[in-house]
């Protein structure tokens, strides 16, 4: 039996991807901040519920060794974060690092903790949840893709350091995901001076326009084909909107996407 060790796994995109793993009859290793209010995945077979928040080093440290000292693991998956969406002046200094210390340094605590495990092993497989905003620049995503587009960097420079030993690195860039997203994401990023910008933007967070957008079922699919594939591939798109945003940017070119985003923005 394989093993995956999933972080972020108490909604959305995490428990999805735990809950497909599980039917296709993978131990999962589901860790989350708050597992004493998860119900669902505690009920499934071949399911371990820990407690996990990537903010916090040591705790990554004593939960990996705690996992490996029970499983063999084969596939670690990097899916906590969350977006931090407006203009750069409406947050705080502690949203800021907030949101740098999950998706960013999270990402990279869990990453190093089980680095030494896959070389010596010399197989194992990391996935990152990166974002097509992690390959596309998006009015008021600031914040949020700089620390996508430095999960790309990251993973990608990994994927040549551990390559010699067997060890895969990849990387999934959703596009939109049926999910609570806006709802948490805009919280506290209005600003006087940028309502008209933010208006545009908040009509790709519609009803109609997020009932248009992926499921974390088709996501999930997408997690489990770079998992098992054998591939060395780097990146998958995962959704038909990130698969056209991303070729629309290489087809134009990045400058001139750039200026037919930024005319629509103004």
């Amino acid at each position: 039996m394989r093993t995956i060790f999933i972080t972020g796994a108490s909604a959305g995109l995490g428990k999805a991807t735990a809950k497909l793993f599980q039917s296709k009859g993978w131990q999962v290793i589901a860790t989350m901040r708050y597992p004493e209010k998860e119900t669902e995945l505690t009920r499934l077979k071949n399911v371990m519920i820990l407690k996990l928040d990537v903010t916090d080093a040591a705790q990554i440290d004593n939960t990996v060794q705690q996992v490996l000292s029970q499983y063999p693991v084969d596939v670690v998956l990097n899916n906590a974060g969350y977006g931090l969406i407006g203009p750069l002046e409406a947050f705080s200094d502690a949203q800021i690092t907030r949101q740098i210390d999950t998706n960013l340094l999270g990402v990279i605590r869990v990453t190093k903790a089980f680095t030494p495990y896959f070389r010596n092993k010399g197989d194992g497989v990391f996935i990152t949840i990166s974002s097509m905003f992690g390959l596309v620049g998006y009015p008021t995503c600031a914040l949020y893709s700089a620390t996508k587009w430095a999960l790309e960097g990251f993973c990608e420079c990994m994927a040549y350091d551990l390559a010699t030993f067997g060890v895969r690195v990849k990387t999934i860039a959703p596009g939109g995901i049926q999910t609570d997203f806006a709802g948490r994401s805009l919280d506290g990023a209005q600003h006087d001076a940028y309502l008209p910008l933010m208006a545009k933007v908040s009509e790709g967070y519609s009803e109609e326009k997020i009932n248009s957008y992926s499921t974390p079922q088709q996501i999930a699919d997408v997690i489990y084909e770079a998992a098992t594939d054998n591939k060395d591939q780097l990146r998958y798109l995962a959704g038909p909107d990130a698969a056209a945003l991303y070729n629309e940017r290489l087809e134009l070119g990045p400058e001139t996407h750039y200026q037919k985003t930024r005319q629509w923005a103004i």
